[in-house]
């Protein structure tokens, strides 16, 4: 036999407005909704619902109550124009009835008879309320949840098994997050104290573990059902909205990134079209700026990183930009005005957080640059963190964390290779390179391996770059994707360049 009580009640999206006068633990089996107390046969376990006139003095709702009472009552809906008093609640709390007050008495009996009765009713109200709110426009996944958590109300989450990824309504407590099944198709999770949730696997390609929960409090088994039945119908509009943002994320991430990669091959020289567009993108070149550099140690998915990165720096108070380049993220912090050396280090602090956060879900090094001015600076802070970050992927002492003010790039390159025999190595090494080649490569790994940029570079076609970086392998006897390969040659090519003096 299915039972009520207040919380269930309560949890109902359209229980008419209801508000708890004087409340209590009463469970009724059923419930007798009239216009006056004469149509209310003798019952027990039973909540009376009143759609007439309200009693108008406090002695005829105290005789009321008490006359409810000896018939086997323990609760009474009256219309939201009653007025009960301190002495009428007295009353009520003395003899164990509890009082209810709803603006729309027809739609409390309703929502009783669908808790009680109605299980695939209720589900369909649900379904219905879901099925109006998808049809609303939304400009993206969190507009779609808040149009869900509205329409269905309740608290709707996307989550995977690390955390509540976006959600909308009532906060998602970890209590009952931890208590989700990520294995199943559907799960319930019953009252834990802490409210109870429905969730669903959400199909997606790119991001697994998927789920949508619907939660909340005072939900019985009769909600739980009915909110999974919900969730099931809402997860497709869910899992599509996913797929959109992706495209929409990815095609973003796209021009971001050839954007800063035109910004880096002009090697901080004006270019006012370009700054123009990076304006018009909301990326400042003028100020002061910190860059920072995260190269993937695995194999992440570099939208992945972005998406991780970017979760982190909306949280700092500071303007910060990042986009993917090459197996990484690149993105610097701007300041309108030349930051302090405490806003340095309190920036750098920052940074390492974010390093620290996103390692718990990708193996990463960070390399930053020192803070500098202008287009120029931005270019050069950002060459910094590149070979920051590529040097601290072998220092895992560091936690694969370097900051290049700390050492200095010339003392980074020297710790990395050993200054008193490194440069005939690289000599060695270099050596069936004729000068063209060694340009080429230089050219190359400054420019991360993008064959476009670093025929741009040396004014000449990318397929003739292609062609002299086979031969490059083909003469040194190496493999150029290997990053341990390119760093070894980027740190000799520079040896040699320093020991040649300028140019």
């Amino acid at each position: 036999m299915s039972e009520l009580d207040v919380a269930a009640l309560l949890a109902h999206p359209a229980n008419g407005g209801l508000e708890v006068v004087v409340g209590g633990d009463a469970v009724w089996e059923q419930v007798c909704s009239e216009a006056s107390e004469d149509g209310l046969a003798t019952t027990e376990r039973t909540l009376a619902i009143l759609t007439g006139p309200p009693p108008s003095t406090t002695w005829h709702l105290d005789a009321l109550l008490r006359r409810l009472h000896t018939r086997g009552y323990t609760g009474l809906a009256l219309p939201a124009a009653a007025v009960v008093d301190p002495a009428n609640r007295a009353v009520a709390q003395r003899i164990g009835v509890v009082v209810l007050r709803t603006a729309h008495p027809a739609e409390l009996a309703k929502a009783c008879w669908e808790l009680l009765e109605g299980r695939d009713a209720l589900a369909l109200g649900y379904v219905r309320r879901v099925a109006r709110t998808i049809e609303y426009r939304a400009s993206g996944l969190g507009d779609l949840l808040r149009h869900l958590a509205g329409g269905i109300g309740h608290g709707v989450a996307l989550v995977d098994a690390a955390g509540v990824l976006q959600q909308a309504g009532e906060p998602l407590p970890d209590a009952l997050h931890a208590r989700i099944d990520f294995g199943g198709w559907l799960d319930l999770v019953p009252d834990t104290g802490a409210g109870a949730a429905a969730s669903v696997r959400v199909d997606s390609e790119r991001r697994r573990g998927l789920r949508l929960v619907i939660h909340g409090r005072g939900l019985d088994a009769t909600h739980l059902r009915a909110l999974g039945t919900a969730a099931e119908v809402a997860m497709p509009a869910v899992a599509a909205r996913i797929l959109i943002d992706e495209v929409v994320e990815v095609s973003e991430a796209s021009r971001a990134s050839s954007l800063l990669g035109e910004f880096l091959e002009h090697r901080g020289r004006q270019d006012a079209d370009v700054e123009e567009r990076m304006r018009a993108h909301g990326w400042s070149p003028e100020g002061h700026h910190i860059g920072f550099r995260l190269l993937e140690r695995d194999q992440t998915d570099t939208l992945d990183l972005l998406s991780l990165v970017g979760r982190e720096l909306r949280a700092l108070p500071v303007a910060a930009h990042a986009t993917t380049r090459g197996h990484g993220v690149t993105g610097w912090l701007t300041f309108t005005q030349a930051p302090s050396p405490a806003q340095v280090e309190r920036a750098v602090r920052s940074l390492r957080e974010v390093h620290q956060a996103v390692g718990e879900h990708a193996a990463v090094a960070t390399g930053i640059g020192s803070a500098s001015s202008g287009a120029a600076g931005l270019y050069g802070t950002l060459i910094e963190a590149t070979d920051a970050a590529r040097i601290a992927v072998g220092r895992e002492a560091t936690g694969w964390f370097l900051h290049i003010d700390r050492l200095g790039l010339d003392q980074l390159l020297m710790a990395s290779t050993g200054s008193d025999t490194f440069l005939p190595a690289a000599t060695s090494l270099l050596a069936p390179l004729s000068p063209e080649l060694l340009a080429t490569l230089r050219a190359y790994l400054d420019h991360e391996s993008q064959l476009v940029a670093t025929a741009a570079a040396l004014g000449t076609h990318r397929n003739t770059v292609s062609v002299r970086v086979h031969r490059i392998q083909d003469l040194l006897g190496v493999d150029l994707t290997d990053p341990d390969v390119r760093l070894a040659l980027h740190l000799a090519c520079r040896a040699l360049a320093r020991a040649s003096g300028p140019g």
